[in-house]
């Protein structure tokens, strides 16, 4: 008797656990979806994005990926959802990735995301700040969304699909301190002995999708913290985020990926240890599993639309007097080295002011989950701002998606002032994009709920 009391007590210590893997099996799949990873080959001579100045690694820890998850509600519509571990995805090689992906599967092109998980620790696939891009790993890269998002529409197979909102708020902080002297922390002192000048959001949104027996097809996860940091120094590495995503794979036996939130404004300044943080976000991430709800997907949707900006005019004076005054005061040893890398962004920037441009903004649907793709460092004020103006019960943001198009700060973050708002290649759009980035896709996601695209059914 003793015996069999003990084993009921170890079952039910397991339960919840399990609970999260197989007991909530779906009976009648109103999905197919399929996952795959591609790794994104890497070595020590290629530079890495990141920082202000050119930098190389010395070796990797984890793989760095395109992770895609193909979604398709039978007979209706099919999305793909691509996550590369670099730091920014750019047009010139997405748009190309996209247009075969569609020659080769036939999902349609505003039906394909694809996000950058913003890792620090990648080789660079744009020119920014003092370094280029480069152009045989961006090709890999190209190469390696295309061939990810034909293995997962290959290995597409009925399932249901589960979400929970969870959250994780121990990693990660709104990192623009107001410093004593008025200025917007960047770098130099312990930021976390000032006031913040905006929110952090902690919401840590779980996507599961599940095979009929239980077992899992593939699992997303969101979350909005600058994915900076390793574990073993200066090498390659997905990051905190990434890590997470690898190790929970081997543990649940499926393709996980992840979606960077909007974390412009956002840093892990809190002094959480990478190989901490990665433990923290599987643990998130499994409560939410164990605690995610079936949902019958009555709608399947996506729509990409261009959105139009131009670049903003500067005094170059005014810009250079910010710049020197931070660096002098705060960048030390770097502080000559950096005002000159701004000086020479502007000075490539200076004949561009007031020139339009346009990228990409996208939204999807699953069910009464929105995905929203916006092409920028967005700041976490603004995506709040979509979440809670969203037609949808619960919405997901996914910066850095199909573009990049800089930092988007929004005009409350311009008047404080602060890196994120110098005038460089890593922010030059006008100010007020960002919040009108916000009203276009809560915009675009009121129009796809009230009038779904033909053949989409109700």
């Amino acid at each position: 008797m003793r015996r069999l009391t003990a084993c009921i007590g170890l079952l039910v210590a397991f339960v919840p656990f399990y609970s999260g893997a197989s007991a909530q099996a779906c009976d009648r799949p109103s999905l197919k979806v399929g996952a795959a990873a591609v790794n994104l080959p890497a070595d020590d001579s290629m530079v890495i994005a990141g920082g202000i100045l050119p930098r190389y690694a010395r070796g990797q820890e984890g793989e760095l990926r395109a992770v895609a998850v193909v979604i398709e509600r039978p007979g209706d519509t099919t999305l793909a959802i691509v996550a590369c571990d670099v730091l920014f995805v750019t047009r010139d090689f997405v748009d190309p990735a996209v247009a075969e992906i569609q020659q080769r599967t036939g999902i349609p092109a505003e039906n394909i995301l694809v996000n950058a998980t913003h890792t620090h620790h990648a080789p660079s696939t744009t020119v920014v700040h003092g370094y280029g891009r480069e152009e045989a790993f961006v090709a890999r890269l190209k190469d390696a969304i295309v061939e990810a998002v034909v293995r997962a529409h290959e290995r597409r197979a009925p399932a249901c699909f589960y979400f929970h909102l969870g959250e994780e708020r121990t990693v990660g902080a709104n990192s623009r301190r107001r410093l004593p002297d008025g200025l917007i922390y960047w770098i130099g002192p312990n930021p976390m002995r000032y006031p913040p000048t905006g929110p952090f959001d902690p919401e840590l949104p779980v996507l599961a999708f599940k095979a009929p027996d239980g077992s899992y097809r593939a699992v997303i996860y969101n979350h909005s913290t600058h994915t900076i940091g390793t574990i073993r120094g200066n090498v390659r590495s997905p990051s905190f985020y990434g890590l997470a995503a690898q190790e929970l794979e081997k543990e649940l036996g499926t393709t996980v990926c992840f979606l960077e939130g909007a974390s412009g404004s956002t840093h892990n300044i809190t002094g959480v240890p990478v190989a901490e943080a990665v433990r923290r976000f599987k643990a998130a991430v499994r409560r939410s599993l164990q605690q995610a709800e079936h949902r019958n997907v009555h709608r399947l949707a996506a729509a990409k639309e261009p959105f139009r900006f131009t670049v903003r005019r500067f005094n170059e004076q005014e810009e250079d007097r910010k710049v020197v005054r931070y660096c002098n005061k705060y960048a030390g040893k770097q502080a000559k080295a950096y005002i000159e890398v701004f000086r020479a962004m502007r000075r490539k920037l200076a004949p561009l002011q007031g020139q339009p441009r346009e990228t990409w903004l996208q939204v999807m649907v699953i069910d009464d989950v929105g995905i929203a793709g916006v092409p920028a460092e967005y700041f976490t004020m603004l995506g709040i701002q979509i979440k809670r103006r969203s037609p949808l019960r619960n919405t997901v943001v996914a910066e850095l998606a199909n573009d990049w198009i800089g930092y988007l700060p929004d005009r409350q973050a311009h008047r404080l002032g602060g890196y994120q708002t110098w005038m460089g290649l890593h922010s030059y759009a006008e100010i007020g994009t960002g919040e009108r980035v916000a009203d276009r896709i809560v915009a675009m996601f009121q129009e796809l709920v009230s009038n779904p695209p033909a053949g989409t059914r109700p």
